[in-house]
């Protein structure tokens, strides 16, 4: 087979493949329900972050206390922050959670899960099978 009829076969095989960028994902993280009493923030749908995410409400409060550099607290499935913050800081802190420590760098997907490791953990994509090296927070 002649070299132009192969790139040619080639180019029609590749235009007919599907787009990866096209993939459209359901997923949407979910905006928090701010609510500020005093000098606290409530986070009401802690549960329903925690439960996209695939993780435990205790280490995105961890994570959003180290973020913060503030006190966060747990308790009847809301987060409790000490200080007074907007949905927008509470939003960009919990997105950045979803970004290091939820979806796959390799494929995009959440469908994850944190591994200990030395000194840090592991980030193993169960859609795709990547494992990423991650420090811990």
């Amino acid at each position: 087979m002649p070299e132009e009829q192969y790139a040619e076969l080639l180019d029609r095989a590749f235009s007919k493949l599907p787009s990866l960028s096209a993939e459209r994902s359901d997923f949407v993280i979910p905006k928090a329900e701010v609510m500020n009493e005093g000098v606290k923030t409530i986070i009401r749908n802690i549960s329903q972050i925690a439960d996209r995410a695939r993780r435990g409400e205790d280490e995105i409060a961890r994570y959003v206390s180290k973020e913060l550099s503030v006190p966060v607290n747990v308790a009847e499935h809301r987060m409790i922050i000490s200080g007074r913050f907007n949905s927008d800081d509470i939003d960009r802190r919990i997105a950045r959670y979803f970004e290091l420590y939820v979806i796959c760098k390799e494929c995009k997907k959440p469908d994850t899960k944190l591994e200990a490791a030395d000194k840090g953990l592991y980030l193993v994509c169960e859609a795709c099978g990547a494992r990423y090296w991650i420090k811990s927070y």
